[in-house]
């Protein structure tokens, strides 16, 4: 008889226990993913936060969550017995929760290449004790983050012997602009009279003149062609050349910023899937405009737009001047060539940075070529 009905209350028991996890389970369980920074550079770490709160009376045996993380954001495994579960893309978590219990887990994440990187939904299943029923419910996450191409030492870039680049730093600062005033200082054998400042010769006591600022007169464009074949609809045959393209790029940005230059930034790719246009961004100075072309380039995607000789006649067509313009390309056609050309005798300089296809690539390359 005991044994009866210690057999019934059991029954009882997972059946009560079973239909109030299937009813209330999920209920009032709150989550949260966030990112401790919005942007770092490739191969830099970042601490991923998961936040989950228990807001009822009904304690949580068990809570499951899911959810699809691009196999390029790498999770560091903190100890043997870690619950965390990575599969090809997805990644799995279990958590424990008491009554009014509030969880943060904290995960690091290296960032292995270039992208923006959203996550849109977390899947949360639950169920009872005994693992009888499960139950499931998908939750916003808007959590993103913004991977920039990785910077290298400028010279580390093969630019040629020859460059210009360095002229064009020295150029910022040797050409004095008459309009500009930047302070005063002691006279010195040559200066002009009509620089003489007569204010603050008889505020010091010593013969001062005006400090000429300098002029910001030439822009800097880094410019990178993703046509890698002469079939401008052919896919991408050597991504990882348009990478080392783009650290190229966000490296030549960084060190000519630093230095006082407007830079700006374009190419035949696009970021919008829909809308494939072009990208151009004019030349700016500043931190901030270096975050914009660092953000542009990280959300660019591997595809081409257009033929690059079209993108170069666009520049043409509006009669662009006293540009530098950096080409980073792993071809040149002779409409390119034609296009340079005409550039230049609009008063910008060219300088054209070849990046070299590995052999497999290469040699496809050539056989499209063909």
């Amino acid at each position: 008889m005991n044994i009866a009905w210690f057999i019934i209350v059991t029954i009882v028991f997972i059946g009560i226990q079973t239909y109030i996890y299937g009813k209330w389970g999920l209920s009032r369980i709150q989550y949260t993913r966030s990112f401790n920074e919005k942007a770092v550079f490739e191969g830099e770490k970042i601490e991923m936060i998961d936040e989950i709160s228990n807001k009822k009376l009904l304690p949580i045996p068990w809570l499951r969550l899911e959810s699809k993380i691009s196999e390029h954001l790498k999770f560091q495994k903190r100890s043997e017995s870690d619950n965390d579960i990575n599969s090809g893309e997805f990644h799995r978590t279990l958590f424990s929760l008491m009554p009014y219990q509030k969880v943060k887990r904290r995960q690091y994440l290296t960032c292995e290449k270039r992208g923006f990187y959203r996550f849109q939904t977390v899947s949360l299943s639950t169920g009872d004790i005994f693992g009888i029923t499960e139950n499931f419910r998908s939750v916003p996450s808007t959590a993103e983050i913004t991977v920039y191409p990785q910077l290298l030492a400028i010279d580390e870039i093969p630019l040629p012997a020859h460059s210009w680049l360095g002229d064009v730093i020295v150029r910022r600062w040797i050409i004095e602009d008459p309009f500009l005033t930047s302070g005063v200082r002691d006279y010195a054998f040559g200066d002009p009279l009509n620089a003489i400042n007569w204010k603050a010769t008889a505020r010091t006591n010593r013969m001062q003149v005006n400090q000429k600022d300098f002029s910001a007169d030439h822009h800097l464009m880094i410019y990178i062609n993703f046509n890698q074949t002469k079939d401008v609809w052919r896919p991408i045959i050597d991504e990882e050349a348009l990478e080392k393209a783009l650290s190229y790029a966000s490296t030549v940005a960084q060190y000519a910023i630093a230095n006082g230059i407007s830079t700006g930034f374009g190419c035949n790719a696009y970021i919008d899937e829909v809308n494939k246009q072009s990208i151009r961004i004019e030349p700016e100075n500043g931190r901030q405009q270096l975050t914009y072309l660092y953000e542009t380039m990280a959300k660019v995607k591997m595809g081409t737009s257009t033929f690059f000789d079209y993108f170069l006649k666009e520049d043409i067509d509006k009669n662009m001047n006293g540009t530098d313009i950096l080409l980073i390309t792993a071809m040149i056609t002779d409409k390119m060539t034609e296009m340079i050309k005409h550039l230049e005798e609009q008063g910008n300089s060219v300088e054209v940075l070849m990046m070299e296809l590995d052999a497999v690539h290469q040699q496809a390359n050539e056989e499209v070529s063909k």
